[in-house]
């Protein structure tokens, strides 16, 4: 199952892509599929038919996870 972030590369815009499984700690780079603009067009510094993009982490400000459909699941307070 893959797991949609939006990365946020320094001097970049933020791009939306996928993780396989989230960065262990002590990673030096992490691996990107599916990378796009966060409005799903393509990234212009990539060639047409890229899909997997390797970044080091010095290159990247934070990633934010976004919830899957697991997570929507959860029932809050109903007030009736």
């Amino acid at each position: 199952m893959s797991i949609t972030v939006i990365v946020h590369i320094v001097n970049e815009d933020p791009i939306q892509c996928e993780l396989v499984e989230l960065p262990k700690p002590d990673a030096q780079m992490i691996t990107l599929t599916n990378p796009r603009r966060r409005d799903g067009k393509e990234i212009n510094y990539l060639e047409e038919h890229v899909n997997t993009m390797i970044v080091p982490w010095h290159r990247i400000n934070f990633i934010q996870v976004m919830s899957s459909a697991e997570d929507e699941d959860i029932i809050g307070f109903v007030r009736e």
